[in-house]
């Protein structure tokens, strides 16, 4: 193969991730990242959360001009105006987004090309738990479902391998799959 077709595959620059990978490997603390979010409320379900400056390879990371804005709420059947998806939605739609980023690196990686990668992402979930109604339902998912349609220059089972990787590199899979401890604190005043 000629060597530009092998520098960027699926739109990733494979001798950019290569170096990562070994620049890691060498220094695992260019490994530690920190990723950050403030949300505000705004008005009833309408909140706002913004995405901005992150540590991680060892630097405070401040390329992003501008932050980015998520702004969430609730169906009105559950006491909202739409003012953006509930974040149960958030929580699925940032679940589909890392599977598939993982994807698209997994097979730049093994040298696959990908020529269309589509999912859906449905989440059960029954809200008389949230809603304090029946402590006999949990408050968040009872199940998640990932379906995947990936078209690209390998047979089926090389495809299934890399859904496979997929799942045991995502992060977001791993901290829904397995849970992560999380602690809140109060500031008042």
């Amino acid at each position: 193969m000629a060597e530009a077709s092998e520098k960027v595959r699926n739109g990733v620059d494979t001798e950019q991730l290569f170096g990562t990978l070994d620049a890691i490997k060498q220094t695992p603390d260019l490994g530690k990242f920190q990723w950050r979010a403030s949300n505000k409320w705004i008005d009833g379900a309408h909140n706002r959360s913004t995405v901005s400056g992150f540590y991680g390879a060892q630097v405070e990371d401040t390329s992003r001009e501008e932050p980015f804005v998520i702004d969430a709420g609730e169906p009105p059947i559950l006491i909202g105006t739409n003012t953006g998806p509930n974040p149960a939605e958030i929580v699925l739609s940032g679940l589909a987004a890392c599977l598939t980023t993982t994807l698209v690196y997994v097979a730049a990686a093994r040298g696959v090309k990908l020529t269309e990668v589509e999912s859906t992402v449905e989440g059960d979930m029954d809200v008389q738990g949230a809603l304090g109604l029946d402590d006999d339902y949990r408050n968040g998912f009872e199940n998640i479902r990932v379906s995947f349609s990936v078209k690209g220059d390998a047979p089926d089972e090389k495809l299934q391998e890399l859904i496979e990787q997929t799942q045991r590199r995502s992060a977001m899979f791993d901290a829904i799959s397995n849970g992560v401890p999380v602690a809140v604190d109060l500031t008042t005043g």
